[in-house]
């Protein structure tokens, strides 16, 4: 080959490789990838277990609307409801590995794999619903965010659920003792722990389970929040309900951390202002939703006892062993959480 020729090949040769390296050859590992393109419609679908129309759903789906609103079309989300796609045992894994881009689960279901996490289901450490949101908004929120981070998941938002009751079918509990002899299906490890401290047995099973086996005798009772009972109907199967707010197991709306970076910046900052918007109305309803829930439940025909304040402290210390299990469970961490829910 002349010269002339050879020298024309190499720069053809050279000229092919750099394309091909701008395209996303291997090098340059602290080169950034390049940001998604502003304008790209991107498409995520999101689960949840809860019932369509509880308080918690209905939420979701006004974050849905309002992210395709704020993003004028850009991001649209594609819910799947009331275990439809994953169910709240299942969940959290497909998040993990990305076969969900997000869902709304307890934090009851993310304590198995983040302990912190069961601080929502210490009994009685959150003695209103403002206490619950001070206690994410000064500090809390930010290390369990952090951990969630390391599992390669981003907290979208933190969705109030309200407190949670006890029902059962047979017989009314007033006081501690009166768990006895029961079983009580436990939403997760600690809410399970609160049952056993209370003297009943615990049974852990999937929320879409619970109604079959309360009417089967499988268990005789559940722990759950109030507007649930109503939408899954549990007044058909459970006739006492025993108002203790012991509980405040927090939702959250989480998503894969790879599938959050598939917007561009602009797509990102509309998505966020969505979450906080529908956070705080959530936040706004949580009571008036519960008490709305027992009402209703009432209306059903369910016996409704709620504990006097002056009786809450035999069941705080009835129950007082569950702390201890939470701080071995989550360590000096979980110390430190408590101590800002405390304060």
């Amino acid at each position: 080959m002349k010269t002339g020729k050879w020298v024309k090949a190499m720069a053809v040769a050279a000229l092919a490789m750099a394309t091909i390296c701008a395209a996303g050859c291997g090098g340059g590992g602290d080169k950034k990838a390049a940001a998604p393109a502003a304008g790209k419609k991107v498409e995520y679908k999101l689960a949840y277990a809860l019932p369509a129309n509880h308080p918690v759903a209905k939420g979701v789906e006004t974050f849905i609307t309002k992210v395709k609103e704020k993003t004028n079309g850009e991001v649209v989300i594609t819910s799947f409801p009331a275990g439809q796609l994953y169910n709240d045992k299942t969940m959290n894994d497909a998040i993990m590995t990305g076969g969900v881009d997000m869902g709304l689960n307890t934090v009851g279901r993310w304590a198995t794999i983040i302990p912190a996490m069961e601080v929502f289901d210490v009994p009685f450490v959150f003695p209103g619903y403002e206490k619950v949101d001070s206690a994410i908004d000064g500090g809390m929120g930010k290390i369990l965010e952090e951990e969630m981070a390391k599992k390669h998941v981003k907290v979208v938002y933190w969705a109030d659920y309200g407190f949670v009751q006890y029902a059962n079918n047979k017989r009314p509990i007033k006081k501690p003792e009166d768990f006895k002899g029961l079983k009580i299906r436990g939403y997760s490890e600690l809410a399970s722990e609160t049952i056993k401290a209370l003297g009943a047995s615990p049974v852990t099973m999937g929320a879409g389970e619970v109604y079959m086996a309360l009417q089967r005798g499988t268990i005789d009772g559940q722990s759950s929040g109030a507007p649930a009972m109503r939408d899954r109907k549990m007044y058909e199967v459970t006739k006492y309900l025993t108002v203790t707010n012991h509980a405040s197991p927090e939702f959250v709306v989480a998503m894969n951390d790879k599938s959050f970076a598939k917007m561009s910046d602009k797509q990102q900052k509309a998505f966020m202002e969505a979450a906080v918007e529908v956070r705080d109305i959530l936040r706004k309803n949580a009571k008036a939703e519960d008490l709305k829930g027992l009402e209703d439940l009432k209306a059903k025909g369910m016996e409704v006892y709620v504990v006097p304040e002056n009786e809450i402290k035999a069941w705080q210390e009835a129950t007082k062993p569950v702390w201890d299990i939470f701080t071995k469970h989550a360590g000096e961490q979980g110390k430190k959480i408590l101590d800002l829910c405390t304060k």
